[in-house]
């Protein structure tokens, strides 16, 4: 059998950077767009537009349940092409609609079709390489991937003082028409028609059995969902905050790239320190910590308000803090993704569709009534997170006792 042709490895990580990207740019670019699309489809209830940013999370969380198996029966390029085509298709619809439920129906579609290429993309490099040859690839596309948040923002700033909020839509189809044609004309197909899979609805739900039987994965689930649902609930609020309670809306893409460049070092930490601590140990301390600041926040606000410290301390504080949340989203959720898979190495595909299925839905879930409840103040995000955190943490304790007492009963 011979081995699938590949690019040249700087083109490839360069492709595989812009496929991942295609999530983070649906999403970071549409926060300075919020308060236009609440004022043109929501004026009776501007919060609605944060579900502009949930909506497509909770149809990316579906997607990828799918995507991954039926990459496996029908070719990584065809699901990328097929999922690109919906991406498309539902970026149109959002451009032309004049409803705000068109838009949140054709947000859920644009998850469903963008959750392909991230989730193949990642199929596609374990075709072609292995071992440390893929964590180096890896590594180049997450470091190049991590870019992305900081400039979207900017990026969709600026088509929004070019052409308006529906640019940004227009943006999303030639952003997708160049990835997708890249892939199309550069990358042959990885998975050879010898080693495709028939796609089974059983062998998901099998697998869904199996890993929620699992007490470990199980737990691991749960406090990926949690750690996920702080994540979305303050890419939902931190634009209308910076807008509503801090008067920085024009300053709000600038704030956001300083915000996700601090935060995209947190991989760099968290590889450096985790063969010393492990996994189980950094997720702890993590989430711990990020109680202690969420719970800081909260009564810091509660006591002071805007105008109880001098000048803008209030904003520098949450600015501070609101990095925390993101880089604590570094600190968790890659070695929550491992401790999942651990004992999942003979389902590795369906598994790793399954339980960021699982974790994604979920969290969109929490966070979306998060969203609603904005009232002015940094408070729902602040007591959302610190919610969620004492339940991860919780989680994780839990975790950590079950697995000391199988260690000690099989002794």
């Amino acid at each position: 059998m011979s081995e699938p042709t590949r690019l040249s490895r700087v083109e490839f990580v360069a492709l595989l950077a812009m496929l991942f990207a295609t999530i983070a740019f649906s999403i970071d670019s549409m926060l300075p767009a919020l308060p236009e699309i609440g004022r043109a489809l929501s004026p009776d209830d501007m919060n609605q537009a944060q579900l502009v940013l949930t909506s497509f999370v909770f149809g990316m969380g579906i997607g990828t349940f799918f995507t991954g198996p039926l990459s496996d029966s029908f070719g990584r390029k065809k699901v990328i092409v097929i999922g690109a085509a919906l991406y498309i298709a539902a970026s149109v619809v959002a451009l032309l609609t004049q409803g705000m439920e068109m838009l949140l129906i054709a947000r859920v579609l644009q998850g469903l079709g963008a959750a392909a290429p991230r989730v193949v993309g990642l199929a596609i490099v374990r075709d072609l390489y292995s071992g440390r040859d893929m964590a180096r690839i890896m590594s180049f596309a997450m470091m190049v991937f991590t870019l992305v948040p900081a400039v979207a923002p900017l990026l969709g700033a600026g088509v929004i003082s070019l052409v308006g909020w529906r640019g940004i839509f227009g943006s999303f189809i030639i952003f997708s028409v160049f990835s997708v044609g890249w892939l199309m004309l550069r990358q042959p197909e990885s998975l050879p028609v010898e080693n495709r899979r028939p796609f089974k609805v059983g062998k998901i739900g099998s697998a869904i059995k199996e890993m929620f039987a699992h007490p470990t994965v199980r737990l691991s689930i749960a406090t990926q969902t949690l750690c996920f649902a702080t994540l979305f609930m303050s890419i939902s609020l931190i634009q209308p905050i910076f807008d509503d309670v801090f008067d920085r809306a024009a300053s709000f893409p600038f704030w956001f790239a300083v915000v996700a460049l601090v935060s995209g070092t947190a991989s760099l930490l968290n590889a450096a320190m985790v063969m010393r601590f492990g996994m189980r140990r950094m997720i702890t301390v993590a989430v711990a910590m990020q109680v202690v600041a969420a719970s800081a926040m909260s009564l810091a606000w509660m006591s002071f308000g805007l105008n109880g410290l001098p000048g803008d301390a209030m904003f520098y504080v949450f600015v501070i803090w609101i990095t925390s949340v993101f880089f604590n989203a570094g600190l968790t959720l890659g070695n929550l993704n491992a401790i999942t898979m651990e004992p999942m190495g003979h389902i590795a595909g369906t598994a790793a569709s399954v339980s960021g299925g699982v974790a994604t839905v979920i969290s969109a879930a929490i966070a979306a009534p998060v969203g609603l409840t904005f009232n002015g103040t940094p408070l729902p995000l602040t007591i959302g997170v610190t919610i969620a955190m004492v339940a991860a943490l919780f989680v994780m304790l839990w975790m950590q006792r079950l697995e000391t007492r199988a260690a000690v009963a099989a002794q």
